[in-house]
C-alpha cells in the first residue's frame, strides 16, 4: 500500500514537471535565437562577399579598352593621304594626253609614183601618266587621207616613258602633187591630242610624180656638234660634226666635207634604193698646241644638184 503511493507520487511530481517544461517553452522564444543566429551568419556571408570583391576588382583590369586601338590602327594607315588634293575627273583624264614624236620614215617630201603603197612609221612616246592599251586610237585630223582609214586602234599597249612604232599602210594619189595628211591620238575619253608642247599633229608629206622616173632629191635636216672631252684642256681634243640627210626615193647623190683649213674631205657617192634618212660625220682632231680661234665645217652636195650648206661653227680656246 505504502508503495503503492509512493510511485503514485513520483508519477505525479514527473507529470508536473512535464507540464511546466511545456509552458516555459511558449513564455521563453529560444528560435528567435536561432534566427539571430542565421541572420548574423547571412549578414557575415554577404560581408566576406562584398569584401572579396573589393580585393578582386583591381586584379583582373580589362585591357581591351587599351589595347584594341593598337590592334585596329592600320586599317587606318591610308586616311593620311586624305590631306592630297583630289584632281577633278577631267583632269586625270587630260593627264593621259601627251605624247612626243622620237622620229619619223620615211622623210617628209619623198616622192612616189602615182597610186604607188608606202608604209609611215611614227615613234611616238608616251609622255602621260597613264598606261596606253589598245582602246586608245590614232585618227585622221586634216589634209588628204591617202588612202587610209579614219581610225586605227593602237596595236599594242605603251607604259609611261615607253616609245611605240606607229605604222600606217598608205597610197599615193593619182594626181602630181603635194600632199599633206595629218594624224592625232584618241584616249577611250574621245580626248584627241598630239605630240610636243603645242600637241601638234604628226604628220606626212609626200610628193606624186607623174614622170617615170620622178626626181628625187636629198636635203640635210639637221647637224650637230660635239666636242671630246667637253671640257678642260687635254692634249688632245676632238670636234666631230653630224648631219642627218632625208633621200625622198632611191638615187645616187655625191657629197664632201669642206673644212676652214683647206683640208676637204675626197667626194663620196651614195647610192640608195628608197626614201631613207641618213647619217653623215667629220671628225676634226686639233692638238693642245694648235693656235686657239673659230674654225668650220660645211657639208657640199654635188651630185644630182649642188647643195652648199652653210658652215657649221666651233671655237678651240686651249693651245698656243
Amino acid at each position: 500500500m505504502f508503495k503503492s503511493t509512493k510511485y503514485t507520487l513520483l508519477l505525479a511530481v514527473i507529470t508536473v514537471s512535464l507540464l511546466v517544461t511545456s509552458c516555459g517553452a511558449e513564455t521563453t522564444p529560444e528560435p528567435a535565437l536561432e534566427i539571430n543566429h542565421i541572420e548574423t551568419a547571412v549578414a557575415e556571408t554577404v560581408a566576406a562577399q562584398n569584401a572579396a570583391q573589393s580585393v578582386e576588382a583591381p586584379v583582373t583590369p580589362s585591357p581591351a579598352f587599351t589595347q584594341t586601338p593598337l590592334v585596329f590602327s592600320p586599317i587606318f594607315t591610308p586616311l593620311a593621304t586624305a590631306s592630297s588634293p583630289t584632281l577633278p575627273a577631267a583632269a586625270q583624264k587630260t593627264q593621259c594626253a601627251s605624247a612626243s614624236l622620237v622620229s619619223e620614215n620615211i622623210p617628209d617630201g619623198t616622192v612616189f609614183k602615182a597610186g604607188e603603197k608606202f608604209t609611215k612609221t611614227w615613234e611616238i612616246k608616251n609622255t602621260s601618266l597613264c598606261a596606253w592599251d589598245t582602246t586608245y586610237k590614232i585618227i585622221f585630223w586634216n589634209g588628204d587621207i591617202l588612202g587610209g582609214a579614219y581610225y586605227y586602234n593602237l596595236p599594242q599597249a605603251v607604259a609611261p616613258g615607253q616609245t611605240l612604232p606607229i605604222s600606217l599602210v598608205l597610197t599615193a594619189p593619182a594626181d602630181a602633187a603635194v600632199y599633206n595628211s595629218e594624224w592625232m591620238l584618241q584616249t577611250p575619253d574621245k580626248i584627241n591630242f598630239g605630240v610636243g608642247q603645242y600637241s601638234a599633229p604628226f604628220y606626212t608629206k609626200i610628193e606624186v610624180s607623174a614622170s617615170a622616173k620622178p626626181n628625187y632629191s636629198v636635203d640635210a635636216i639637221d647637224f650637230t656638234l660635239t666636242q671630246d672631252p667637253p671640257s678642260g684642256c687635254p692634249a688632245n681634243i676632238n670636234y666631230t660634226v653630224t648631219a642627218t640627210l632625208a633621200t625622198t626615193g632611191p638615187m645616187e647623190f655625191t657629197y664632201y666635207w669642206a673644212q676652214s683649213d683647206g683640208n676637204n674631205s675626197a667626194p663620196k657617192t651614195i647610192t640608195v634604193d628608197a626614201a631613207k634618212t641618213l647619217i653623215l660625220s667629220r671628225e676634226w682632231k686639233l692638238h693642245i698646241a694648235t693656235n686657239t680661234g673659230t674654225r668650220w665645217f660645211a657639208l657640199i652636195i654635188t651630185d644630182p644638184v649642188l647643195k652648199e650648206y652653210p658652215p657649221v661653227e666651233f671655237t678651240k680656246t686651249c693651245g698656243g
